[in-house]
């Protein structure tokens, strides 16, 4: 499995980076636009997210969600009015000053995210109890003004959905955030076979104007950390930024709990990182846009094509299906389709027809099966649902080995030294110490995990009492 079949693509173990780099655009899910750290998503990368989205956006409806959308531009003084907002986000607003030739009288942002707007909106639709919950939903693009970018991980533009409710009560405000979490992590582990860990973000690293931030965070094949997607419990900061009152069910005016919540076209990113090979892409099946490619052998032959394509007509009542009867050289194919990471390939030619049967080729493992004509539905679908289930193991089995206990700082150096990955590691609370760690080691708290285990007594960095159990690493 260590022979190059693909030349162009950088080894992973060589230069990681520069291996996402050729995957991204030679596996054609990305090309550069000629606006500096934007991409432009090519079709099959587009599929990709369409995918993601559908079947997000089904869940969110079936948590009972309905989708709105908010404009693209913020008016300065409306994003002035939550000012631990605003702070959190000036560094990477995007503004517009000119309409045509004309200045603007003030000046609009392009959105980063919409809490604002919604907060707007909402006061002008909740008086009552009665109006609540208000459970909505935004599929858009926003617009963040980073300073270093790659391709799905961190752009200037991207897409995402996200969510922004309105609660009664502070609890039920709460159940809302953790529940979207858990919708994140199902979409992660059971369609996109990455494993997460589940935890609250330090004060630190919530979400700016934030009560409480979750997150689900992922390791990728070189051991660094990415957070994959994150639920806010807002609490009533917005609410009373923007006058979102309601007479509850004693007569009496109170502010609304608010929560926000999101996941982006990062998930890509991940799932290459998580996933791919020294061979390219490796694309999990329940979101693969093409689940089998049928390559024809010796085509040019009397019936191939004939069988290949009433093969094709048969499997895609099932799966999504796809057929390469171009002229190009069968091993040309299947480097080509192994570097899209498509899960199964299937090879049928002459000699396949003459006796009923067909070779099918995993993409994660390279094994190659002959299998018969009859019943070849049940044996692809089981197929297709044992790579699932692979990949994700795979994938666990591989943030356990790059996972390390660390019960002092020393050790705590050592470890991140000698192996990336997650370090688990017990912390007293402050913030001093959370920035030392960062400022000596470049790895960053995570999240706090809701399993909780007490590694010590005592905090990692300072020695003093420990109340929590953090996991470090350095992070996209």
């Amino acid at each position: 499995m260590s022979k190059k079949f693909v030349e162009k693509i950088t080894g992973m173990d060589d230069d990681f980076a520069q291996w996402y780099t050729d995957v991204v655009t030679k596996a054609e899910l990305v090309d550069y636009s000629s606006v500096r750290g934007s991409m432009i998503i090519r079709p099959y990368g587009y599929a990709l997210w369409e995918n993601i989205k559908n079947e997000l956006d089904r869940r969110i409806k079936e948590t009972g969600h309905e989708n709105v959308y908010m404009p693209l531009f913020i008016p300065e003084s409306l994003l002035q009015k939550e000012k631990d907002h605003i702070e959190g986000f000036a560094p990477e607003v995007a503004w517009v000053t000119h309409g045509g030739d004309e200045k603007l009288a003030e000046r609009l942002v392009v959105r980063p995210t919409s809490e604002v707007l919604f907060g707007e909106h909402y006061k002008n639709i909740i008086h009552s109890y009665r109006d609540l919950p208000k459970l909505y939903n935004q599929w858009a693009n926003v617009v963040r003004w980073e300073k270093t970018t790659r391709p799905f991980l961190r752009t200037l533009e991207f897409l995402w959905q996200e969510g922004h409710t309105c609660h009664e009560t502070d609890e039920d405000a709460q159940e809302e955030t953790v529940k979207m979490l858990d919708v994140y992590a199902e979409i992660c582990e059971k369609f996109l076979a990455i494993p997460v860990v589940k935890g609250q973000k330090t004060e630190k690293e919530k979400f700016a104007g934030a009560k409480h931030t979750y997150t689900i965070e992922s390791l990728m094949h070189d051991g660094k950390a990415l957070q994959s997607a994150t639920s806010h419990h807002l609490g009533d900061g917005f609410a009373r930024a923007f006058g979102i009152q309601f007479l509850d069910r004693e007569g009496k005016q109170q502010y609304v709990q608010q929560t926000s919540w999101g996941f982006t076209t990062r998930i890509i990113g991940a799932m290459i990182m998580v996933h791919g090979d020294d061979r390219g892409l490796v694309v999990p099946p329940r979101v693969a846009p093409t689940q089998v490619m049928i390559v024809p052998i010796a085509q040019h032959k009397e019936g191939v094509l004939d069988f290949s394509y009433n093969l094709k007509e048969r499997l895609a009542a099932q799966f999504r299906v796809g057929i390469d009867a171009s002229d190009k050289k069968p091993g040309w194919k299947f480097n080509e389709y192994e570097m899209k990471g498509i899960p199964l390939r299937l090879e049928a030619g002459p000699r396949d027809i003459e006796q009923n049967q067909v070779v099918l080729v995993r993409r994660d493992t390279g094994e190659k099966l002959i299998v018969s004509m009859d019943g070849l539905e049940t044996t692809v679908a089981g197929l297709l649902e044992e790579i699932q289930a692979s990949l994700l193991e795979k994938a666990r089995q591989h943030r356990e080995e790059k996972t390390s206990v660390a019960v002092t700082f020393d050790e705590f150096r050592k470890e991140l030294e000698e192996k990336a990955g997650f370090i688990k590691a017990m912390w007293c609370g402050e913030q001093s110490c959370e920035d030392k760690v960062k400022e000596e080691t470049g790895a960053t708290s995570r999240c706090m995990p809701f399993e909780q285990e007490k590694l010590s007594e005592e905090c990692v960095c300072c020695g003093g009492e420990a109340k929590k159990m953090v996991y470090w690493a350095k992070a996209y």
